[in-house]
């Protein structure tokens, strides 16, 4: 590029050559102009602006702020909600537990004091000086708390099976015919062969005889339900009972019947009062224990409850 100078202070004009080095050179120059006008302006607006507090750029800053801490706010709550949301449903699942142990020890004959199951149970030991401690981060305590959580409906589970069969293993002993019909400790007349005290022949006993007074209130063995409740030519007054799981007991020979088929009857009540009616020498209780129709030792299921009385 040439470039031509006139003037009249120039007797003639002169020639200037410029190259592409020339032009980077000053192309440069003029930027390096601008930039550095630019930024001496943008800092003296700003720092005037900040001089004299500009409204607006405060309100920008401020709201700025406002909302970053809004959001934190937010969600430490969501993060804090959701944590009592857990420990809400935690806190039930212990109170079940609580209800479940206590039903279970009484099932188990075993006091609730002595599990202590209100109390936290005694923990400790030492750190470590190799390994420091860690804080949890909140992923971690969720995943702990949720995992806490399953292990706890695991434990309750597992339990309530525990308290079905318990259950089932209580109710079954219940029906048991362990209760001795009347308040006597010995029999006038025990189970099997003997002579019949009538015919004096040798006879099959298929019970055993309570002697006591006429009007003795007798007790049910066991609960359960009256099917029988007659007069009969060889027992007299009688009542058979129902124990469900193919038992039976009969009382027979009263002087009076206090119940009529189809009453439900529970372990120790009263049902009749002695006597000496049908086939009978006096005043006695001819008690039956029968399993699928068939006669059983009597004997053998009362022996079953004095020895759980001397063990306890």
């Amino acid at each position: 590029m040439h470039i031509i100078l006139v003037s009249n202070r120039l007797a003639t004009a002169k020639s200037i050559s410029l190259g592409t080095r020339h032009l980077l050179l000053g192309t440069a120059l003029l930027t390096a102009i601008v930039v550095g006008l630019s930024s001496s302006m943008f800092y003296l607006v700003f720092r005037h602006a900040v001089e004299i507090k500009l409204p607006l750029v405060q309100q920008l800053l401020l709201s700025a702020q406002e909302q970053q801490t809004e959001n934190a706010k937010e969600f430490m709550r969501e993060n804090l909600n959701a944590m009592a949301v857990r420990l809400g449903q935690m806190q039930a699942q212990l109170m079940r537990l609580d209800a479940l142990g206590e039903r279970l020890s009484a099932l188990a004959g075993i006091k609730p004091q002595e599990f202590r199951m209100s109390e936290p149970p005694g923990r400790g030991g030492a750190l470590p000086t190799s390994i420091p401690a860690q804080d949890l981060s909140m992923n971690e305590l969720t995943g702990q708390l949720d995992a806490l959580s399953r292990h706890m409906e695991n434990r309750y589970d597992y339990m309530g099976i525990l308290e079905n069969r318990l259950f089932d293993a209580r109710v079954k002993k219940k029906l048991m015919p362990t209760v001795r019909p009347v308040d006597v400790d010995w029999n006038a007349s025990s189970f099997g062969w003997r002579i019949d005290p009538i015919t004096g022949q040798n006879a099959l006993h298929e019970g055993i005889d309570f002697l006591v007074d006429t009007g003795t209130p007798v007790h049910a063995a066991a609960g359960g339900l009256v099917v029988v409740a007659q007069f009969h030519p060889q027992y007299g007054h009688m009542i058979d009972i129902d124990h469900g799981n193919d038992f039976t007991t009969r009382y027979a020979h009263n002087s009076k019947l206090l119940l009529k088929p189809g009453d439900l009857v529970q372990r120790g009540a009263i049902i009749a009062e002695s006597g000496s009616t049908g086939r009978s020498t006096g005043p006695h209780v001819h008690f039956e224990v029968r399993y699928k129709g068939v006669a059983q030792n009597p004997n053998r299921f009362l022996q079953v409850s004095a020895a759980t009385i001397k063990a306890r």
